[in-house]
């Protein structure tokens, strides 16, 4: 399934976008998770940049 959505992401409007993942710490339990977003290039920076 993950090859079919990287595939896309390369031919057309896709390539405008970025699949990223941020790791995000808990405060109540102190515990690592991960958050993952298709971002658009342009906004990268931001989706790292939030808390």
């Amino acid at each position: 399934m993950a090859k079919k959505v990287v595939a896309s992401l390369q031919t057309g409007k896709g390539s405008h976008f970025a699949k990223v993942i941020k790791m995000v710490k808990s405060e109540r339990t102190g515990a690592y998770s991960f958050k993952e977003m298709l971002v658009h290039n342009d906004h990268i920076k931001d989706f790292l940049g939030k808390k």
